[in-house]
């Protein structure tokens, strides 16, 4: 399936509205996809990758925003480092000393948002609430190249939207609850939450920022 132009303005004119930012979800997807949507306006893209994101982000471009969203291990930070836009998915502190670490070597101050463990799965990455206060307490301000700007969280995968919406509503009492710590490098603005099975429960709990991929680009290609 191609791009489905008319389902990106759609949801476009319908988040906009109620001012969410798109960010959508190219991760296997070739690049005449990307640039599909690119020239409707669309300018975040997620990628879950990182050979993959590296290899989109030399051919495409130079003025879209990447967004790192899945999991990232600590050794392949320095390939996203001198470009990425946002990383997402921050699931420890150990990473996040990366980050900066990295940032620091590219003169850059990487955006970050920590992403907080929500689900009932176990297969999802994430920090609990006291891991998640283990790294706002800590020593955050010493990290002069990183700027943690909000929280990242994703929903069980179900049928019950009940148990999505208590989910995604325990992110929102915590990225409130944080809201009030803010330092130089820290200062939550984005709550970053929803899908393309869940972004509308996920705007109504709070979220400003959804991740949307299949309801674009169809289901996605193994990579």
């Amino acid at each position: 399936m191609a791009v489905n132009s008319e389902e990106y303005k759609k949801i476009e004119r319908e988040i906009k509205e109620k001012n969410v930012t798109l960010v959508a979800v190219s991760k296997t997807k070739p690049v005449e996809d990307i640039l599909e949507l690119y020239k409707l306006g669309q300018r975040d893209f997620g990628e879950n990758y990182v050979q993959e994101l590296v290899e989109k982000q030399e051919q495409l471009p130079k003025d879209i925003r990447w967004h790192f969203i899945g999991h990232l291990q600590s050794k392949k930070t320095k390939q996203i480092a001198p470009f990425i836009s946002l990383i997402q998915s921050v699931d420890s502190e150990r990473l996040l000393k990366e980050i900066n670490k990295q940032a620091a070597k590219n003169n850059r101050v990487i955006d970050c948002l920590l992403q907080v463990h929500i689900a009932k799965e176990e297969t999802k990455f994430g920090l609990d609430e006291n891991e998640l206060n283990e790294i706002v307490q800590s020593n955050l301000k010493d990290y002069k190249n990183i700027f943690v700007k909000g929280l990242m969280g994703m929903a069980s995968f179900t049928d019950d939207d009940t148990v999505i919406r208590n989910e995604f509503h325990s992110l929102k009492l915590l990225f409130h609850k944080y809201s009030v710590l803010q330092t130089n490098n820290f200062k939550l603005q984005i709550l970053s939450m929803g899908m393309s099975s869940d972004y509308k429960i996920a705007i109504e709990e709070g979220s400003n920022m959804v991740r949307i991929g299949s309801l674009l680009f169809g289901k996605r290609r193994k990579p």
